[in-house]
């Protein structure tokens, strides 16, 4: 089989060009420090690492879902405590002041005038906000939940978001739930339990019975009556706070205990979210990065190659009749 000069040159023209290309690869590796510079170097490595992205995304926005919820929650459980100090201290004061040897007009009227306080301390708690955003408010986060009367006037909406795929957590406490121990529908009911209509005003006004519905108990209006109690001497009064002051605490305290749990569980999803983060940058690794020694070894390898394959080069073209002519 007779080779020709064509030949000649197309195989070492070929085989520098292989070379080069090799060469350039493995020049870009070590440039890049990765092994995955196209689709085409690993294709399905490739659309892993695709995915394994798109995950690290949707978590990074779960994380800082969690992480507003988490401020909420930790800043509405913050508001509830102070609460249910206000809830304590008005207790203590009537207990003091329930007994008349305990007690008299000069002590009760000053005593009124840290009940106002108090009163005014809880509707600032009430109205608690991060940023421009009101706590209790329910849906209704851009206006006071509660006025100076202690009238609530947000809903009873709950916030919902997403803190992992599918899982969705209530990230606040409505103010109709924290500051009534019964739901506002029960009101009617407590207002005509201790204000007893006649029949023909409750068939007037269409009204039923409503056996076994619990007695509304409203913060606000507990610490106005203790006041009342106060400055008229009604210490009858004043001693019916007491059982209603330890259901007001004892509500609060359970309230804490649900935000516990929901902070809790935000805690666990956190930590899960940051290991899949940490895994998935684990295995983008395995599939990007390059083996640094293997690829230097490599380089100087192709290098002594490209070396050997010019040098081969001149043996195997033949001389032309211009190199006589030289």
């Amino acid at each position: 089989m007779r080779v020709t000069e064509n030949a000649n040159y197309e195989s070492v023209r070929s085989s520098i060009a292989r070379s080069k290309e090799r060469l350039e690869k493995l020049q870009h590796q070590n440039a890049t420090l990765r092994k995955l510079n196209t689709p085409s170097d690993d294709p399905v490595g490739a659309a892993k690492v695709l995915e394994n992205r798109t995950d690290k995304a949707n978590n990074d926005q779960f994380l800082t879902n969690a992480k507003l919820a988490s401020t909420f929650l930790e800043n509405s459980d913050h508001a509830i405590a102070e609460l249910a100090d206000i809830v304590v201290r008005g207790k203590e004061i009537a207990l003091g002041q329930s007994s008349g040897a305990s007690s008299n007009e000069d002590t009760r009227l000053g005593v009124a005038e840290e009940v106002i306080q108090l009163y005014q301390q809880a509707v600032a708690v009430a109205n608690r906000r991060i940023g421009d955003r009101y706590l209790f408010g329910g849906y209704k986060t851009n206006k006071p939940p509660v006025d100076m009367e202690g009238n609530y006037l947000g809903d009873d909406g709950q916030m919902m978001i997403e803190v992992a795929k599918d899982v969705f957590v209530t990230m606040n406490i409505p103010g109709i739930e924290t500051f009534n121990t019964v739901p506002k529908a029960a009101a009617d009911y407590s207002r005509a339990a201790r204000y007893p209509a006649t029949e023909s005003e409750q068939h007037e006004a269409g009204q039923a019975n409503m056996p076994g519905m619990p007695e509304n108990i409203n913060v606000f209006n507990e610490l106005e009556g203790l006041r009342i109690g106060l400055l008229t001497g009604d210490l009858d009064s004043i001693r019916g706070t007491l059982e209603r002051f330890d259901s007001l605490h004892a509500k609060l305290v359970s309230i804490r205990s649900k935000i516990g749990s929901r902070l809790k569980g935000l805690d666990t999803t956190h930590q899960a979210l940051e290991r899949h983060n940490l895994t998935n940058a684990q295995l983008n690794s395995a599939i990007e990065d390059a083996d640094m020694a293997q690829v230097v070894s490599d380089l100087n390898k192709e290098e002594t190659v490209y070396r050997s394959s010019l040098a081969s080069a001149q043996k195997l073209i033949q001389p032309t009749l211009m190199d006589f002519l030289r």
